[in-house]
């Protein structure tokens, strides 16, 4: 025989009360008693917590917003027409036969590609 019981001792004081009441029916019911109440506060959970997460992104949608390229590019109201006959002109009017080649100075350490 073991030394312990397996039953708890529960006094006469105890068993008319809510909660041995309640722990009678948790044994028998388990589900209705408490898995029920749990998922039905889950359920009503998200159902109230909707609108907040809603006023959350709403909140986080008004401080970012879509720019426009130009935004994006800082170019104002004031910048400079561009015609491509212009720019084209511009550009063959460089002297593009007039150049040296020079090496660009390498890190310490970092292979300058010479053999």
């Amino acid at each position: 025989m073991p030394t312990f019981q397996s039953k708890r001792f529960r006094p006469s004081s105890a068993q008319n009360t809510l909660s041995a009441t309640y722990r009678g029916y948790l044994s028998r019911h388990p589900f209705l008693l408490f898995g029920l109440p749990f998922i039905a506060t889950m359920v009503a959970g998200s159902f109230f917590l909707t609108p907040a997460t809603a006023l959350r992104y709403e909140k986080h949608d008004r401080k970012v917003r879509q720019m426009s390229k130009e935004e994006e590019l800082g170019i104002g109201k004031d910048r400079r027409r561009i015609d491509m006959n212009e720019e084209y002109y511009r550009l063959a009017a460089k002297d593009l036969d007039d150049w040296e080649n020079k090496r660009v100075k390498r890190f310490k350490g970092e292979p300058d590609g010479v053999l």
